[in-house]
């Protein structure tokens, strides 16, 4: 016997609902590291995660983007295509990427289903210590143009979800946080 679904059974199953948790902040200054260790604990959990590395994305969905504010919001925003997407099927969405544009993130993040917009902050001189490719000297000493936070702004989130300070928590407290800010704790 096949069971036959009418169009007023599709209405009662119920779909998933997934979120997208948006790291911003500058390059060093932890985005990647607590997104890595939020994504490890929820796959432990057997929450249905992904995650979006900035860097990652740029290379393999936004290859021939320069540094430009055009080209950096087009990256944000096909990222939050994509994050958009993977939540709409029920899967938590961790995006990992600088989005240096305070408008631009809040225009995406407005589109995104349940999103947390997490500010990972450490002052200037602690991402640079950080900073093992040596990015920041180059950009420091004006080798390096349209580096974000040296030559090119960053606009910190005013009012963001959570508010990490890596210089001040270590990685196992940030995730701590997050699960808490996540209704996971």
């Amino acid at each position: 016997m096949t069971a036959t679904l009418k169009r007023t059974d599709l209405k009662r199953i119920e779909r998933p609902t997934g979120r997208v948790v948006w790291f911003t902040g500058l390059s060093g200054a932890g985005k990647s590291t607590l997104a890595g260790a939020l994504y490890a604990e929820l796959q432990a959990r057997g929450v249905p995660t992904e995650l979006l590395d900035g860097d990652a994305v740029r290379e393999n969905l936004s290859r021939g983007l320069g540094f430009s504010r055009e080209d950096r919001d087009t990256n944000v925003r096909r990222i939050g295509f994509v994050a958009g997407l993977l939540a709409k099927h029920g899967v938590t969405v961790l995006v990992s990427a600088i989005s240096p544009y305070a408008g631009t993130r809040r225009e995406v993040l407005e589109t995104l289903p349940h999103a947390l917009e997490v500010f990972v902050d450490a002052p200037l001189e602690v991402v640079a210590g950080r900073d093992v490719k040596g990015l920041y000297l180059k950009a420091l000493a004006g080798e390096l143009p349209h580096f974000t936070g040296v030559s090119d702004p960053y606009e910190a989130p005013e009012h963001p979800g959570l508010h990490l300070r890596t210089d001040r928590i270590t990685v196992e407290e940030g995730v701590r946080d997050l699960l808490a800010a996540l209704g996971e704790a």
